[in-house]
């Protein structure tokens, strides 16, 4: 690693792409003996079409259930068995699937991605497809549809985003969708998306460069590209909603809890660098305004939140809630609320309150950076979005760079009364005995 004029180290990492079209970056790190592989495929769920939503979820389960090569859920075992651990998660523009192993056993965790990148659709079956469709459906109902504000992201995505827009519908998907999925359209999902060459592999950690390269390029090599590959264009989105949108669900939740969201510029753009050292300022941690005024002094709220989600395609949204004590008012609790956002659209932020953020900003980077599945992540990340592995480095010196003109003027443009959603939940009545 290299220095920086602050002391902060920079990350040394090396990339490359075969000739199949597969992005590959190698960051060495022989602090600990541990290797992390982390594959990021550029499709999530805004690239689904209407009537196949949850497609990009689907797979992330599905990838587990064998390969040519690899039994049903024998992926998993060969990792944990080797002394690693893996998972997988889906997001609206991206679908990631990664392990981190003792550094020996690299070559293992490179064929299984490889052997499913080639030939998942070799353990394609009805029943396989059955299977993780009630798997998907039964994590809907648990995390979504059963859970407390659990379909808050749903409503608030659908409030922000317009219908027909691919921010419009979350990646868990629909039921009816989901239960209409065949296995033609399964294999024609993973044909028009799984390729080297709509993906990046990162690897970080224990490893020497040139023998990395070349395991990557004799476990991937061979896969061939997907000449049909077409990167999907960004809906364009007008930058604000144009109205605002409210919602009242009444639901079997403990407290009364208010959503709002906010259409904002996409992830990778000054503005949003400064949303988020707003949002450390507005809600992070204790100190923040909105903590301090709702949960200390006023004593309206439970808990309260903001913050700002990483999404690249034309547009980003800013969320946040306060859940409302028992017996206080939620008029109130959304009224302060607003008014704590809308002060940043008024005056600058204090110097204290930017040396507080950026502190938090710093702490949080700089521990995430000392995990190497958190690195081999952020490689991948950047690669995939912006082709600009760089940002690694190049983030947090912008985000420490943001001052308090940057954030009066990215608030300005998103917290205005005609660029907002509010989706509250109330406690259903209970109902009455039979």
């Amino acid at each position: 690693m290299t220095t920086t004029d602050a002391g902060r180290s920079r990350l040394r990492f090396h990339r490359r792409t075969l000739p199949n079209g597969l992005r590959v970056v190698v960051a060495p790190d022989s602090l600990a003996p541990v290797v992390a592989i982390n594959l990021w495929y550029d499709v999530g769920s805004r690239h689904e079409v209407p009537g196949k939503t949850g497609f990009a979820h689907l797979f992330e389960h599905f990838m587990f259930q064998g390969s040519r090569n690899v039994a049903k859920a024998e992926h998993m075992a060969i990792v944990q068995a080797a002394g690693g651990v893996n998972n997988a998660t889906t997001f609206f523009d991206r679908t990631n699937y990664f392990e981190t192993l003792p550094s020996h056993q690299l070559e293992v965790g490179l064929w299984l991605e490889a052997d499913r990148m080639a030939t998942l659709l070799d353990a394609l079956s009805q029943e396989n497809l059955d299977n993780q469709r009630e798997v998907v459906k039964n994590e809907k109902r648990q995390s979504y549809d059963n859970r407390p504000y659990g379909t808050f992201y749903e409503n608030l995505m659908a409030a922000v985003f317009p219908q027909g827009h691919p921010y419009h519908h979350t990646p868990i998907g629909s039921m009816e969708d989901l239960d209409a999925a065949s296995p033609a359209d399964v294999i024609d999902f993973f044909r028009a998306w799984y390729a080297p060459n709509n993906c990046v592999l990162t690897i970080a950690g224990d490893v020497d460069v040139e023998p990395a390269f070349a395991a990557v390029e004799r476990w991937f090599g061979p896969i061939p590209a997907n000449p049909a590959l077409r990167r999907l264009p960004y809906a364009p989105v007008e930058p604000i909603i144009g109205g605002e949108v409210r919602k009242v669900i009444e639901d079997a939740v403990p407290m009364t809890r208010v959503h709002v969201g906010w259409r904002t510029p996409p992830f990778g753009t000054p503005a949003f660098d400064a949303l988020e050292v707003g949002m450390q300022i507005l809600a992070g941690g204790e100190g923040s305004r909105l903590h301090r005024r709702l949960v200390r002094e006023e004593r309206l709220g439970q808990d309260v939140t903001a913050f700002v989600l990483p999404l690249v395609a034309g547009a980003s949204i800013l969320a946040g809630w306060v859940t409302v004590r028992p017996g206080e008012d939620p008029d109130a609790a959304e009224r302060i609320y607003l008014e704590e956002c809308e002060r940043l659209t008024r005056e600058p932020v204090t110097e204290d309150e930017l040396l507080r953020a950026r502190a938090l900003i710093e702490s949080s980077e700089l521990a995430a950076r000392s995990r190497m599945e958190e690195v081999a992540d952020r490689l991948s990340m950047y690669e995939t979005y912006f082709g600009r592995a760089e940002l690694i480095d190049e983030m947090l010196d912008r985000l420490l760079a943001v001052d308090a003109e940057a954030i009066l003027a990215a608030a300005r443009a998103v917290f205005r009364p005609d660029n907002r959603a509010i989706v509250t939940y109330v406690p259903a009545e209970p109902a009455e005995a039979a």
